[in-house]
Parts: C-alpha cells; sequence; structure tokens
C-alpha cells in the first residue's frame, strides 16, 4: 500500500508540474499556413490551465519579427518595423506599441521558452487563429489561407485536417451589400468603389484566366493534400454580373466543371474574406503541377507547368535499392544559423550532395535527393515524393540546436516507427565514427518525415551549430565528406551489400 501511494503522490506531483501533463504530448504541433514549424521539444504547444499556449518565439521569427529576451526582468522584446510588443513573464499585462493590453493568461516560462495565449498572436499580429483539441495542433493563417481551405474569416474554425479535402465554404457577404441583422437594422459591407471587379473566369489551353477591370497582382501557392493551387486576388470583388456567365451561391461560393484535361478536376472560387475583400480560386489537380503567372492588360494567366518537385521516377533494375536522401530545410527555410553563420540548410545541402556524388554511379543502389539546390520543397513534397517512388529507404540529413543553451553537444539519430529501428542503429554507428562527437544515442521521436514515410526513415542531427565545438567541426568540409562516407557506407551495410 505505502508503494502505491507513494506512486499515485508521484504522478499527481509530475502532473502539477509546468508543462507536464496536457501540454506535453509529443503530438501537438503549430501550423502556420498549412506549414509545420519546428519547435523547441521542451516546450510544445498546448492547453496550460485551459489557455491554448504556444512558443512565441517559433511564431514571430517565421513572420520576420525580432525577438529579444531579458533574462533579469524577465521580458520579451518582439518588434518589426514601427511595431514592438513587450512581454512579461507571469503577468497579464502587455505593451504593445506604448498601449497596454491585458491577456487572458500570463506568459510563463519553461525551459527558457516563452509560452504566451494563442489568443493573443492571433489579435496582435493579425492572423487568423484556432486550435484543434483531437489533433493537439494550434494552426495559424495569415493572409494566403481563408475560406475555401477550411479558416472562415478569422471566425477561428478548426482548419481542414492534414491530408483530407478542403473544409466547406462557409457564407461571407459581397463587399457594397446589405443585409439584415437579427434586430432588423440595416448592416453594410465593406465599400467596393476602390476594388477590382473580376468579370469572369475561364480555363482552356491548361491555363486559367481571370478577367478584371484593372491589372491584378494575385497571391499564387501550391497547397497538397489534396493537390491544389490556390489563387488569392486582394482588394477585388466578383461583378454584378458574374452571376450571368457563371453560378455563385448565396455564399458567394461556386465552380467551374473542367472538361478534356485530366490533370484538373475542377475550379472553385468563392469571396472568402472582407477584410481586406479577396477573392480565392483554386484548381484543383489529380497530379502535382506547377504554375507560371501573367498579366496581361486586366487579364491575369495561371498557366500549369511540369511540378520541378516531381522527378520522372528511375528505372528500378532488378535488385538496385531506391534511396532517398533529403537535404533538410532550404530556400526560404534556413533552418537553425551558427555562431558563425553557417545556415543549417547549406550544411545539409553539402553532405547530401556529397552521397549523391558517392553513389551516382553505385551498382546497386539508385538515388534521388528531395532537393539538389537552395530551394524548399515542403515536409508534404518530401514524404510525397518518398513514397510515390516506393523508396527502400528515406534518410533526412539536419544539424541540431537549442537555444539559450550553448553547452549542448553531440550527435543523434531520431527515428519513429519500430520498422526504422534496425536502420537508425547502423546510420548512429556510422555517423558516430564520422563526426566525432559525443554519442546522444538513438532517439524515437513524433517527426513529420519520419513518422508518414512509409519506408523506414531516420533524421540524422550531426551536430549542434549553436555549439562552438560542434560548429567547427561540422563546417569543415573534410568531415563533411567523412559523414557522406560514412552515410553511404551505413547504406551499403543496412542492405548487406559488401
Amino acid at each position: 500500500m505505502k508503494k502505491l501511494g507513494y506512486l499515485f503522490m508521484l504522478v499527481v506531483f509530475l502532473w502539477a508540474l509546468p508543462g507536464i501533463g496536457q501540454a506535453s504530448a509529443a503530438s501537438n504541433s503549430i501550423y502556420l499556413d498549412g506549414q509545420e514549424l519546428e519547435q523547441p521539444s521542451h516546450a510544445k504547444a498546448g492547453l496550460i490551465k485551459g489557455s491554448v499556449m504556444v512558443p512565441i518565439r517559433v511564431i514571430v521569427e517565421g513572420l520576420g519579427y525580432e525577438v529579444g529576451w531579458d533574462k533579469e526582468t524577465g521580458t520579451v522584446a518582439i518588434a518589426q518595423g514601427d511595431r514592438s510588443l513587450q512581454l512579461f513573464i507571469d503577468n497579464t499585462k502587455a505593451v504593445v506599441d506604448g498601449k497596454s493590453v491585458t491577456l487572458a493568461s500570463p506568459p510563463l516560462l519553461q525551459a527558457d521558452t516563452t509560452l504566451v495565449p494563442l489568443r493573443f498572436v492571433g489579435e496582435q499580429m493579425g492572423l487568423q487563429v484556432s486550435w484543434d483539441n483531437e489533433s493537439k495542433s494550434a494552426h495559424l493563417y495569415s493572409a494566403r489561407e481563408g475560406l475555401l481551405d477550411g479558416v472562415v474569416n478569422g471566425s477561428g474554425s478548426t482548419p481542414a485536417a492534414s491530408g483530407g479535402a478542403a473544409a466547406p465554404e462557409q457564407p461571407v457577404k459581397q463587399p457594397g451589400t446589405t443585409d439584415q441583422n437579427q434586430s432588423g437594422t440595416s448592416v453594410t459591407g465593406n465599400e467596393s468603389a476602390d476594388l477590382a471587379v473580376i468579370t469572369s473566369l475561364s480555363f482552356s489551353d491548361n491555363r486559367l484566366m481571370i478577367s478584371a477591370d484593372r491589372n491584378v497582382i494575385p497571391n499564387v501557392f501550391k497547397m497538397t493534400g489534396p493537390e491544389r493551387i490556390v489563387v488569392d486576388v486582394p482588394n477585388a470583388r466578383f461583378a454584378d454580373g458574374f452571376i450571368d456567365a457563371l453560378p455563385l451561391d448565396s455564399s458567394n461560393q461556386g465552380k467551374l466543371e473542367v472538361e478534356g484535361y485530366p490533370e484538373v478536376s475542377q475550379v472553385r472560387y468563392s469571396l472568402f474574406n472582407n477584410n481586406p475583400s479577396t477573392i480565392r480560386i483554386v484548381i484543383d489537380l489529380n497530379v502535382s503541377r506547377g504554375f507560371a503567372v501573367t498579366n496581361e492588360n486586366g487579364l491575369t494567366f495561371i498557366e500549369l507547368t511540369t511540378d520541378s518537385m516531381a522527378p520522372s521516377t528511375p528505372v528500378r533494375p532488378d535488385g538496385k535499392r531506391l534511396v532517398i536522401v533529403d537535404p533538410g530545410h532550404g530556400g526560404s527555410d534556413p533552418g537553425t544559423t551558427s555562431i558563425t553563420n553557417v545556415k543549417e540548410k547549406d550544411f545539409n545541402l553539402a553532405v547530401g550532395l556529397r552521397v549523391d556524388a558517392l553513389l551516382k554511379d553505385d551498382p546497386d543502389i539508385l538515388i534521388v535527393l528531395t532537393r539538389s539546390d537552395d530551394t524548399y520543397p515542403t515536409r508534404d513534397q518530401r514524404v510525397k515524393l518518398a513514397n510515390d517512388l516506393q523508396a527502400d529507404i528515406f534518410i533526412s540529413i539536419h544539424a541540431n540546436s537549442v537555444d539559450n543553451s550553448p553547452t549542448a553537444n553531440g550527435t543523434e539519430t531520431l527515428y519513429t516507427r519500430d520498422s526504422s529501428i534496425p536502420l537508425a542503429d547502423v546510420i548512429h554507428k556510422h555517423l558516430l565514427e564520422a563526426v566525432g562527437l559525443k554519442d546522444r544515442n538513438v532517439r524515437q521521436r513524433n517527426l513529420q518525415v519520419t513518422r508518414e514515410t512509409t519506408m523506414p526513415a531516420v533524421l540524422l542531427e550531426a551536430g549542434f551549430l549553436s555549439n562552438a565545438h560542434d560548429d567547427a567541426v561540422l563546417k569543415d568540409p573534410v568531415v563533411q565528406d567523412k559523414i557522406a562516407a560514412g552515410i553511404v557506407a551505413a547504406i551499403r551495410e543496412y542492405f548487406g551489400l559488401k
């Protein structure tokens, strides 16, 4: 009985600690405009004392803000241009642009990481935010996201689940129109005098044409799960006669059927935001495609192109093994930056290209890189590439970092599924020999690229760029050669090749 009583008290004690219990689930994630943000493993988004708390640095740095931390006063300073915010640990009062505001819950410090209420982030950063309690994930959307993909006009609705179809659209009122509220008072939408007027849409010759009364500059981007190209036209509205040519329902949504183009299933369109008034057009794809945008005298063309992230499937002679090597980050996502200003994306690519050079003419192995230059394939794209090609193994190359902890050092190999353990063990053995840093062991982590790939998959953290000694080792070209040779040796040993 005494032992049971002790165990019970231990569980209660652990549950009461900040960050333990409700906020400690490994699956807790943050998505900004559909892209998952890297979080400190010790301080992730989650419910704490009834409020959704998120690591502020992760989000604001992703939005281009600068963050400062004064440990003595417990003050977090955030700045971008003329904007400034000051937050104080364990204090519900904050200062925004020189004015005092009150937070729903006070910021708290968890292992040198500041957590703040999700609602505050949305209100002060101009984001649409929501918390999905089922998946334990926070979703934040800037102007690039909106109605057709699950977030409704700043209402905080839960976005469509990753990998599923877009959520049903909700009614949004056309600017310049009126309606009656429940009290019978007339409600007027945004003024439409200065808005571009979209007069028609059409799809032919493998391209979407948008006709407007003036030149417009759309924001065009790709989304996956399912594949689609999204076109946002800001400061625009549908023409009064638009419905004469194309259907619009009472929610200002419609659908253009597409025939004769097997790559496209349909084109959807909607007024998804009233502030600012924005038209969203979605090209639903049956296969992944890129795009090119041109503007001519009020006509905007979105032409479908070959997707650069979908290389042709390599011919696999009998007995050859297909290996996906993934140099992490890239392009707009630099990863971490070392104390000597080495960007993680550059280190990852340097090692990946060395592995590719060593395996390029290998008689037993075919290698495919997720990127071979300074571009940013999303995690979804990396996973899809590996799964579509039915690769035998997946290896993601990274370097580590810990904020405010320059002493953290060493090499570790991460996996998610038990089927990846044999690969992780052999990779880690050779990686340690190549780098010569502290052994941080093989560890299980819930990472998208090792979780959602269908083959054995590992993520390598060669060392800590936040540590002076590790940084000096990793940026040495000789060491990078050794790491690449070690990865190749591990691949051959895993497959039983001499």
